[in-house]
């Protein structure tokens, strides 16, 4: 059996186009999921908070989110009642990484 080290990335990993965009909108479907069940929302209820249609949000919640924009999934961490800070750091070598806190 061999065992492979992960990138820290599962979309690089298993070869998936547009990795950091997909980690990013994982981390922040992610954050909304917890988000709705710790107000004890329905996907009915959450939906409609967040105006999307409740199968749109299902697909979300499943991991199906490339017809979702960032934006949108940010749209709806703010309707859910989180602050949304977008900070961009000092210049350093290499690529840069996206960091949902």
């Amino acid at each position: 059996m061999n065992i492979e080290m992960s990138s820290g990335n599962v979309y690089a990993d298993i070869g998936v186009p547009d990795t950091e965009e997909m980690l990013l909108k994982a981390q922040l479907a992610s954050r909304i999921a917890d988000m709705i069940q710790g107000k004890g929302l329905t996907q009915s209820q959450a939906a409609e908070l967040l105006g999307i249609p409740q199968p749109k949000l299902s697909l979300m919640l499943r991991g199906q989110f490339r017809g979702i924009s960032e934006a949108k999934m940010l749209e709806c961490l703010a309707r859910l009642g989180r602050d949304i800070q977008i900070v961009i750091g000092p210049e350093h070598a290499g690529t840069g990484n996206i960091v949902v806190v």
